[in-house]
């Protein structure tokens, strides 16, 4: 079994702020794959199906962004599987707007929910996509700017960076990870 997991915030008022596009990933392969993720288990909303013949379990936590490591805990506690199993995909500041690049490990970087992730899991080594958003002009604007929304500009690179990280995570599913790595990382320089 492999589990990919989608951070960002519950509620409406969250739905499509930069910090959620790992929630907009998962519904990207939700509906590419018409896998529910309806199910509410682990503190997260759950989906259970398969994709490349391997089963899959989509998850978006629900206990905010810079506590995601504990409902990914609880999931991997309760299916007794490793941090070789999942894959993390989240926002990166640190990317230009539409960017995505993939990793096998690496430190939170400042992301609290990598952390908190990191911190639950025991370790920094899993998969991971991350899909820039770019960065504010002023530094202290950072933690509004993670709540705000894509400008109007932005959002077709935006729709193609989730596509292509729905594209990239479901190849995992019946592909090495540093095969992935090596297409997707390549795709755009």
């Amino acid at each position: 079994m492999k589990v990919i997991i989608g951070l960002g915030n519950p509620g409406k008022k969250y739905e499509e702020t930069r910090h959620n596009i790992g929630f907009m990933t998962i519904d990207k392969i939700s509906d590419k794959w018409s896998i529910p993720v309806q199910q509410n288990k682990f503190r997260a909303l759950v989906g259970d199906g398969r994709i490349h013949n391997e089963r899959v379990l989509l998850v978006k936590p629900l206990t905010y962004m810079n506590l995601s490591g504990e409902s990914v805990g609880e999931l991997l506690s309760f299916y007794k599987l490793s941090a070789e199993d999942i894959l993390v995909i989240y926002d990166d500041l640190d990317l230009p707007v539409g960017k995505i690049r993939l990793r096998v490990k690496g430190s939170a970087g400042g992301h609290n929910g990598i952390k908190s992730i990191i911190q639950h899991v025991g370790t920094q080594e899993f998969k991971r996509i991350k899909i820039g958003i770019g960065r504010p002009e002023a530094k202290e604007r950072t933690r509004d700017y993670v709540l705000e929304t894509f400008s109007q500009a932005e959002r077709p690179l935006i729709t193609q960076a989730v596509e292509e990280a729905a594209e990239a995570a479901a190849m995992w599913t019946g592909a090495p990870f540093l095969q992935v790595m090596n297409r997707y990382n390549q795709a755009k320089g």
